[in-house]
């Protein structure tokens, strides 16, 4: 049984108690040298998508589409650069003795979303802050287009199966069937006479990266477009509220696999995402003492009762279209 995963879990639940059956190559198409994997084609539309989105909210709060663009172009490459190298550091035995495929495999999958968030995130601010931009207003901006981002470039891992997960026999578990899926191989020592598993059968998983935290992300996003711009009156607190929800989301996850490099017994990922809700908190605390530029659309939408010309450029200047 062949099930086409892009929307699978629109309808969990209604198949009986049948695992989800996946059977697609990892591989989408391969170009002379050049292999493009289910993973890398969803990542760069998650990127093409988060960039839309988020130039499109800048432009609604007074930062010019170009200057958007500008920041996009620069905190892009970072979070592929911090994804990658974030993934590499956990599995340095897979490239130890092919240090060129540190580059050139990055299509085939094998980056680390948490890598990517900080990378971008600097890369962006720093960039921002050189250009003397208004940082958190930026910020804000950014957060619903990087988890859109993420949670689009999860749906490659959905079809690959790339994140080893824990076996259920929930309705919504998957069966990865194609050999050339990681987790189809996990299983390779429990086939045949004497194995668990007959020849061709693997066992069901949690879909937490293509599952769970693709369900997550798109919950964030709506989230933080839906309510926190609505709501949250001072700049830079969307993004924090990213940060924080991001985390926990993150930290949770990590209880569903068993592919995780750990340090004292604990998840990396773990560790990772406690530091980023800590770092959210901080930031909330920074951004209400030190808003930055506001912008007088930004002032319009968030406090539309006060009079802008009292709160746009205020500390410093209005931003500098």
């Amino acid at each position: 049984m062949h099930a086409f995963p892009l929307i699978p879990f629109l309808f969990l639940g209604f198949s009986g108690w049948d695992p989800i059956k996946i059977d697609i190559d990892p591989v989408m198409a391969e170009f002379g040298p050049f292999t493009l994997a289910w993973h890398g084609f969803f990542t760069a539309v998650g990127i093409i998508a988060g960039v839309t989105l988020s130039v499109w909210i800048a432009k609604k709060d007074g930062i010019p589409s170009e200057i958007a663009q500008e920041i996009a172009l620069v905190g892009v490459p970072c979070a592929i650069v911090g994804a990658r190298l974030f993934y590499v550091a956990e599995h340095w035995d897979q490239f130890s003795d092919d240090i060129p495929s540190i580059v050139t495999g990055i299509t085939e999958g094998g980056i680390t979303l948490y890598g990517g968030l900080i990378g971008g995130v600097l890369g962006g601010l720093l960039y921002s802050a050189w250009r003397k931009w208004p940082l958190p207003i930026g910020l804000d901006a950014a957060a619903p287009g990087i988890i859109l981002g993420q949670g689009i470039g999860r749906i490659g891992d959905l079809i690959n199966g790339e994140h080893l997960a824990d076996r259920t026999g929930l309705p919504w578990g998957v069966k990865y069937l194609h050999p050339e899926s990681p987790q189809y191989q996990e299983f390779n020592d429990l086939r045949g006479v004497d194995g668990q598993l007959n020849p061709g059968d693997t066992f069901a998983v949690h879909p937490v990266a293509g599952g769970y935290e693709l369900l997550g992300d798109f919950v964030i996003c709506a989230i933080l477009y839906f309510v926190c711009r609505r709501y949250l009156k001072a700049p830079g607190w969307v993004f924090a509220s990213y940060m924080l929800m991001y985390g926990v989301l993150r930290f949770g996850l990590s209880f569903f696999r068993n592919d995780e490099q750990q340090l004292w017994d604990i998840p990396v990922p773990q560790l990772v995402s406690g530091l980023i809700i800590g770092a959210a908190i901080i930031l909330a605390g920074v951004f209400l003492r030190w808003p930055g530029a506001i912008t007088r659309e930004y002032a319009e939408r968030v406090w539309p009762d006060q009079d802008p010309d009292t709160t746009a450029g205020k500390p410093g200047t209005t931003a500098n279209a």
